[in-house]
């Protein structure tokens, strides 16, 4: 769907070729989270923790060892050190971390092979109509005005799209809640998107799980910005309202900034320095700018540990259909699965020359979840029937790069593994 509301604008709106709109179903295979496009050159890269061009790919076609090492040699990206801040915004690159961006990936990959295929161009100019078809999709009228092809379509098929809350999770917020915790909703979302969800995820009482909610927050903004850049704001059938000058109580909030709302903390629980636990599913946009911002405790919700686990034992490999379980055949794939074209997302072959021995090396992706997080898990549901008290051990400077991984580390990060998991 993502795609499609994509897809659809670059076509009708900026003229692209009709092809964009047809997506070959093993396409998909394309997305990885941890991509880096660099938008000029119209080639994506899968980095190193030192900024070495691990895997990269012109468009949708990946280049060999040989392009690759021809391109960018065996030293960091030269966008590396900038990237690498997380702070900066860049004309030249855009980052693909979440699940929700990750489709824009595919669709730019195909623009560059469809700009090739026409045009033969060295340099590309294709991102401003992207942007331009995100703000046609998403803008915060959109889903009050039926704009564009996501919000109409989730609207109407909601039970398409979205999944039910586990009752795990829902009875974990309440005792949460009970414990005397404060429960914040922060979401990027505006409100009567962020209301939708919550109403067929959570039910009809979404609001009583939580003591303050947070809509249209402009993450990663909401964390760097001062209260005179992003003052809170009040809504009335959602639209917001004029700027609040302090934070006074809880409710319902639009768009804001984290320093007023410690301050608001700190009124609610007397506390001089209330801990807060952050959980998100963006690097870029949830856990770097928590932690290094605001210095609160980051749970890092990562997908992609449970995409680690699934093995196929050999002898189901040649066993006749009929004899598979009913659902294996025609089971969407998860998000999670491991990308062909991309590998894993924590480990990876350095590019050797011919005759080099092969060595493996943590990802850039990797090397931030132990930086920035306290602890990865990959959903909410892995630790839901936990006791509250639950000791976790989080990553730290002094302890190994997997310590923080619950329940387990990825496989590709264990010794002994890593001939297996990378062939």
């Amino acid at each position: 769907l993502i795609y499609d509301s994509f897809a659809q604008y670059l076509v009708a709106e900026k003229g692209y070729d009709k092809d964009l709109l047809t997506l070959a179903p093993d396409s998909l295979d394309f997305c990885c989270k941890g991509l880096v496009l660099d938008i000029e050159e119209g080639n994506f890269l899968k980095l190193a923790e030192d900024g070495t061009v691990l895997r990269a790919s012109h468009g949708t076609k990946s280049m060999t060892s040989e392009e690759v090492l021809e391109t960018y040699g065996r030293r960091e990206w030269k966008h590396f050190n900038t990237v690498s801040g997380m702070v900066s915004r860049s004309a030249k690159y855009y980052l693909y971390d979440n699940y929700f961006d990750l489709p824009g990936a595919l669709l730019c990959a195909r623009a560059v092979d469809s700009l090739n295929q026409h045009d033969g161009q060295k340099k590309y100019d294709f991102w401003k109509d992207m942007v331009a078809a995100i703000q046609h999709n998403y803008k915060i009228s959109a889903f009050k005005e039926d704009c564009g092809t996501y919000f109409p379509e989730v609207k109407n098929h909601p039970d398409k799209y979205l999944q039910r809350c586990p009752e795990s999770v829902k009875k974990w917020l309440k005792q949460l809640k009970s414990a005397g915790k404060i429960l914040l909703l922060i979401t990027s979302s505006h409100s009567d998107y962020c209301r939708l969800l919550c109403e067929y995820i959570l039910g009809n009482d979404f609001e009583e799980y939580f003591d303050i909610v947070i809509t249209n927050a402009l993450k990663p903004g909401f964390f760097s910005h001062t209260p005179n850049q992003r003052p809170f704001r009040t809504l009335e059938n959602d639209e917001e309202q004029e700027a609040l000058l302090s934070l006074d109580k809880p409710g319902w909030y639009s768009q804001g900034n984290a320093i007023q709302l410690y301050e608001l903390l700190k009124k609610m629980t007397g506390k001089l320095d209330p801990k807060v636990v952050y959980f998100g599913d963006s690097m870029h946009s949830d856990i770097f700018p928590a932690h290094h911002y605001s210095n609160w405790e980051t749970v890092f919700i990562l997908e992609e540990l449970l995409g680690d686990k699934v093995t196929v034992p050999a002898e189901t490999e040649s066993e006749p259909l009929e004899k598979k379980g009913k659902y294996e055949g025609d089971q969407p794939k998860a998000p999670y699965f491991v990308s062909k074209q991309w590998g894993s997302f924590f480990m990876d072959r350095l590019p050797g020359l011919e005759n080099a021995e092969e060595t493996l090396v943590r990802t850039w992706s990797c090397k931030c979840i132990s930086t920035y997080s306290t602890i990865a898990i990959p959903t909410l549901e892995a630790i839901a029937d936990l006791p509250l008290d639950y000791r976790f051990t989080r990553f730290s400077s002094n302890s190994s790069a997997t310590a923080g991984y619950y329940p387990s580390p990825p496989r590709a990060l264990l010794p002994n593994e890593e001939s297996v998991t990378m062939k």
